[in-house]
Formats: structure tokens, C-alpha cells, sequence
């Protein structure tokens, strides 16, 4: 198994545009064979102090699947090339991070 952190910065004030879209998304990935989690997430507001500072630009998709492989097909899947195409003039930046359990 595997976990993955999506970043994705959007352009400014565009981040509920993003999830409307992002949202069509969700169902079709986790029905995705090897998806075991995936969803978009946005940063809370509290007083813990270690926090970052929110970012109301910022969206995080946690992921996990079962392998890297189940990642890879996913990452070209038809479905994904629609949802890029979609959201293309409000992404301004994206990275991913892929984790194994230690």
C-alpha cells in the first residue's frame, strides 16, 4: 500500500470553482481498482499553534492505493485527462508526494 499527498494551489479565489469540478471526480477514482482512499481536503482553522497558517488557495487530496501501480494507471486514466482539461486555467501549481509505510 501506498499513500499519496496531492497539492494543488489554485488560482486566487478560485478554490470552490476547483472543488465543484474536483468533486464530479472523487466517484470515478475510488471506483478505480487499488483505490482504497481518496479525497480532497482543505485546511482547518484552530489555535494549534504548530498549524501553518491556512491557505484559502490550497487543496490537499488524501490518497492511498495499493500499489504504485494501481497509481500509475490512474494517473492516465481517461477520466483524469478530462478532470485536468477541466480545471486548466485554475490550477496554478501541483505537487505529490508518495509515501510507503514505515
Amino acid at each position: 500500500m501506498i499513500h499519496v499527498v496531492a497539492t494543488i494551489e489554485v488560482n486566487h479565489g478560485k478554490r470552490e470553482a476547483f472543488l465543484a469540478e474536483f468533486r464530479k471526480l472523487v466517484p470515478l477514482v475510488r471506483a478505480e481498482a487499488g483505490c482504497i482512499e481518496y479525497g480532497p481536503t482543505v485546511d482547518a482553522v484552530t489555535d494549534i499553534t504548530a498549524q501553518l497558517t491556512p491557505r484559502p488557495d490550497v487543496v490537499v487530496v488524501i490518497e492511498r492505493w495499493e500499489s504504485v501501480e494501481h497509481l500509475k494507471r490512474h494517473l492516465t486514466s481517461p477520466h483524469m485527462a478530462d478532470y485536468r482539461d477541466s480545471v486548466e486555467g485554475v490550477v496554478s501549481g501541483m505537487t505529490l508526494v508518495i509515501l510507503s509505510p514505515a
